[in-house]
């Protein structure tokens, strides 16, 4: 049997699937992944991509970062690829549990995934930082030079920017449902990433599949590997 098929055989007899992705699951519907060759991180800027994303950047040179942000991270016109659908139709079977994501982009929600926990925020989501008021993203995408809340206060994207720690609320039911899953697959990521990455630790089944294009530091835990571009191999199952 090949990897596919028992992938295939294994989603079928479960409804119990949890599924963990990373920014591979967004670079095929056209957003950069940060850590890839052609990612950000290889481009050039005035300052590392790191330090920009930075809360003390952030605090110290928020019009900065505001040109970057717009610039680089709002990709509003992305469409979800096979696998965000393919993971909307398992939930939507009842096979599927929880999408843990650490991007973004609300791609998995566009494609009709309901119960997803978004480890790092989502660009669709700003706040006022002084009254809490909820702004989208087309308010900060059309705004210039610093958004400002009517108040006066700036907005802040609900993502978490580096140096900042994740929402205790999502990180503790992601530990959940990846401590109660039956089947859990990984996508997409490098799984280099901490606290994210420890997620998977707290797996206690025997069907760990780990779909990503090159290989990672934990293929040795899992259960089941399929190499390849995500979107083609949830389009054959």
């Amino acid at each position: 049997m090949t990897e596919l098929e028992t992938l295939k055989k294994w989603i079928d007899e479960s409804d119990n699937i949890v599924f963990f992705g990373g920014a591979g699951v967004s670079t095929e519907s056209g957003i950069p992944d940060f850590r890839s060759t052609d990612g950000l991180y290889h481009q050039k800027y005035a300052y590392p991509p790191e330090t920009i994303l930075s809360h003390t950047f952030f605090r110290s040179k928020t019009e900065e970062f505001y040109k970057f942000y717009r610039d680089k991270m709002l990709y509003l016109d992305a469409e979800p690829n096979e696998a965000h659908k393919k993971l909307a139709e398992w939930e939507a079977q009842g096979k599927l549990r929880a999408v843990i994501t650490q991007n973004i982009d609300g791609l998995h929600q566009k494609a009709g995934s309901k119960n997803v926990l978004e480890l790092h925020g989502s660009v669709l989501r700003n706040y006022c930082e002084n009254c809490g008021d909820f702004y989208n993203v087309e308010a900060v995408k059309n705004s210039e030079g610093v958004p400002k809340c009517t108040c006066g206060g700036i907005i802040k994207p609900d993502v978490v920017l580096y140096e900042e720690g994740l929402d205790n609320k999502t990180l503790t039911a992601a530990m959940h449902f990846i401590q109660e899953a039956d089947v859990l697959i990984i996508g997409g990521t490098s799984l280099a990433v901490y606290p994210a990455a420890g997620l998977i630790d707290y797996y206690r089944g025997n069907k760990l599949v780990l779909v990503n294009k090159t290989p990672t530091p934990r293929d040795k835990m899992a259960d089941l590997i399929v190499q390849g571009s995500i979107g083609e191999i949830f389009a054959g199952l």
